[in-house]
């Protein structure tokens, strides 16, 4: 006799996970990147450029939050020195940001999410 219905072990695709399980999972995994998300929001990254001339912070959520210049640095005659100097602070806090962020959320492996 010829077995009816069904998929060996239950589930098939599933591997035989229950749905109500893979579902659990899923909220779990969810409320703990909310969670990841939310402590990454709380840092800080900081970056400074020419030898601590320059100095910016940047929030978790890439807002930026502080930027300092030293007296020194302030040349009326080269203003693009500065300009640059600037831009290379909040490019590596940036990516500093990025890299935690690929850090803390990486784990979770999901394709497309980052």
């Amino acid at each position: 006799m010829a077995k009816r219905g069904g998929f060996p072990g239950g589930m098939g695709g599933f591997g035989g996970m229950n749905l109500n399980n893979l579902m659990k999972e899923a909220k779990k995994m969810q409320a703990d990147m909310e969670k990841s998300q939310a402590e990454l929001a709380t840092k800080e990254f900081e970056s400074s450029a020419g030898g601590g001339a320059v100095t910016v912070k940047v929030s978790g959520e890439k807002a930026l939050k502080e930027i300092k210049i030293k007296p020194e640095v302030v040349d009326p005659e080269d203003v693009e020195m500065l300009e640059d100097l600037i831009l290379t602070c909040v490019n590596e806090a940036l990516r500093q940001v990025d890299s935690a962020q690929a850090s803390a959320l990486g784990k979770f492996n999901i394709p497309g999410l980052m």
